[in-house]
């Protein structure tokens, strides 16, 4: 419970989530929905008071005068509460946005508001400022409330009281007794004829979570169960939600320009999926038991690299497979506690990465685990790449992480490179599918021999971030993970010795690296990362450590079990978007790994870095 403050804009963990598998919103500790792009997550915002309280719009449903509020999700589902604390009474606001999968209620946002004690008077405020606040809305007073209509969208309040309209907004009050409850609508354009059933629209929507997220309750080979269940069953969800129904894709983030550097530059938009999550999705989502889930997101990114040429290919793509994402700075508005600028579009996708086709055949890999056999087009498709890559791994990239100062001879990137050969090998000796093995396995033994010649540095006894380098990049604990090294190679426990010494602070927080990216000012700790350092000491043996720091790290998680990208080290603040599925993704694998390292030896397939008829980990410390 915390007071709520004056403060322009609330932390960036003070927010909760609510979509449909199509579009999110994000609701504040004021009951405000200060971000929602409609009709799906990559599109303009009907709500953005999150990048501009004075221009972006929101629609608030708060207390009069002075209280205190909570957030809390109703168990197994993505139903919010917000909970009011007054001196008078005590008030609740639920909130859903029902999955696309129950059309008949889809494109609403519902919110009820029930008083549980004592009396409440609440205030109802709902300003629309449709494409990221360039348009004001028309707004007028219909029989069920308000319209607003822009120039490609249309919404209608339905509001239990009567509203004032005045410049822009609409206002109204709503008071409440011990007992009472309201709903108040949000239809969007097409959501017209929507089912009017509020009930049944919660009802439905907690059942459609509920009925989907893994059970522990009735099986015994639950590799998550104990202390860090319920914050693996909060990221299993949050995937879900991200995951867009009609493609099956996953978003990296819902929100755009939320900052890395409160009050700096480095404010990116999320809103699109990264290739380079695929082997990490997969094996989270297939491991929690979803592993149709995992081959519905499968299916889809192999498919765009069917669509294109290897050469052609894009670190990331819309949610629809978009290929147009051009980059553009929204100079009117003025940012997240002033960050500027607020960008929509990511030059991203723009760049050579050459990291995605080693991660592309890790997902590949992952999926073979579960009995997903690769068509004659589907292995022409992967075949294709590995000649590609064979071409190209000797050339600079932009790298994982899509520095914006020149290409360089990113280690990791040619790690996974590797990969790519690597993986190819085994799945075209494993399926009998024709390949030049011979080929591929000299450039396979080449790619390896320029990394440990090039990458590794003798005097920081650690591998580097790019050739000849003395940066260092927490990339490089997942050599071993993807399997270029074994774990209990001296030069990769220099690597962790290093990075805990570099790149850790606080037995918690680990950075990307430790060089310049060509973009001013600083950032925070990077969740994936320290995932990664928990990961790499729990496969090395340093289980204790590990188990340790995975501890340390779950103390910075918000009330709901949501993270963002990264932590303020200082702080404890969360920066960059939120919530970040990779973020969750590291969370769920290092929970993967340390069950594996427990002894729950119960998965369906072996955990990533880990194969059939490895021996168990040394448990001894």
């Amino acid at each position: 419970m915390v007071a709520v403050s004056e403060e322009a804009y609330p932390p960036i963990e003070a927010y909760g989530l609510i979509g449909n598998r199509r579009t999110c919103a994000l609701v504040g500790p004021d009951g405000g929905i200060d971000w929602f792009p409609y009709p799906h997550l990559e599109s303009p915002s009907i709500f953005a008071a999150i990048l501009d309280t004075d221009r972006g719009g929101r629609f608030r449903i708060s207390p009069i005068g002075a209280y205190e509020s909570s957030q809390r999700y109703r168990d197994r589902t993505n139903v919010l509460e917000t909970t009011f604390r007054t001196a008078d009474g005590t008030a609740t606001v639920t909130d859903l946005l029902p999955p696309m999968e129950l059309d008949h209620l889809a494109k609403v946002i519902y919110r009820r508001v029930a008083c549980t004690g004592g009396a409440v008077d609440l205030e109802i405020e709902f300003e629309p400022r449709f494409d990221y606040g360039r348009v004001d809305p028309t707004m007028s007073s219909t029989d069920r409330g308000v319209l607003a209509t822009g120039e490609d969208v249309r919404t209608v309040l339905e509001s239990p009281v009567s509203l004032d309209i005045g410049e822009g907004r609409a206002t109204g009050g709503l008071a409440l007794e011990d007992g009472d409850e309201a709903w108040v609508l949000l239809r969007c354009s097409g959501a017209e004829d929507a089912d009017a059933d509020p009930e049944g629209a919660l009802a439905d929507t907690a059942a459609y979570w509920d009925d989907w997220v893994h059970d522990c309750e009735t099986t015994d080979e639950c590799v998550f169960d104990g202390a860090w269940h319920d914050l693996v069953v909060r990221s299993e969800l949050l995937l879900k939600l991200l995951t867009h129904a009609e493609s099956g894709a996953t978003a990296a983030a819902p929100t755009t320009s939320l900052p890395e550097d409160i009050g700096g530059v480095r404010n990116w938009d999320y809103r699109y999926n990264w290739l380079r999550d695929a082997g990490f999705t997969v094996q989270a989502l297939a491991n929690l038991g979803h592993v149709d889930a995992a081959e519905s997101y499968f299916d889809w990114f192999i498919g765009l690299y069917q669509a294109d040429t290897p050469s052609e290919l894009q670190p990331l793509y819309g949610l629809h497979g978009d290929a147009d994402l051009e980059e553009e700075e929204l100079d009117h508005l003025a940012g997240y506690r002033d960050s500027r600028p607020v960008r929509v579009g990511n030059g991203a996708a723009d760049q050579r990465q050459l990291d995605v086709y080693g991660e592309l055949l890790l997902a590949v890999d992952e999926m073979l685990q579960y009995d997903r056999r690769l068509s004659a087009d589907e292995w022409g498709t992967v075949r294709g790449i590995v000649e590609y890559v064979r071409e190209v791994w000797t050339e600079p990239d932009a790298g994982i992480w899509e520095v914006r100062d020149g290409p360089k001879q990113f280690v990791y990137s040619k790690v996974m490179c590797w990969v790519a050969l690597d993986r190819g090998i085994d799945i075209a000796t494993t399926d009998g599918y024709e390949a030049p093995l011979d080929a591929w396995r000299e450039t396979r033994d080449d790619i390896r021999e320029t990394v440990l010649d090039r990458g590794y540095d003798d005097d920081i006894g650690a591998f580097v971030q790019s050739y000849d380098g003395s940066t260092l990049d927490a990339t490089a604990l997942l050599l071993p993970v993807v399997g270029f090294l074994p774990f209990e190679d001296d030069r990769f426990r220099g690597t962790i010795d290093a990075v805990e010494d570099r790149l850790a602070s606080d037995d918690v927080f680990v950075r990307r690296y430790d060089g310049s990216d060509g973009l001013p000012g600083e950032e925070g700790a990077f969740v994936m990362c320290s995932c990664w350092l928990v990961d790499a000491l729990v496969l090395s043996g340093r289980v204790a450590e590990g188990r340790d720091r995975f501890e340390n790290l779950l103390e910075y998680v918000n009330d709901l079990d949501l993270l963002a990208e990264e932590l303020d080290p200082d702080t404890g603040r969360y920066l960059g978007n939120y919530p970040q599925a990779f973020s969750h993704i590291g969370l769920v694998n290092s929970a993967l790994y340390l069950g594996y390292a427990a002894g729950r030896d119960l998965l369906a397939a072996p955990p990533m870095g880990i194969r059939l008829g490895d021996p168990p980990l040394s448990r001894a410390d």
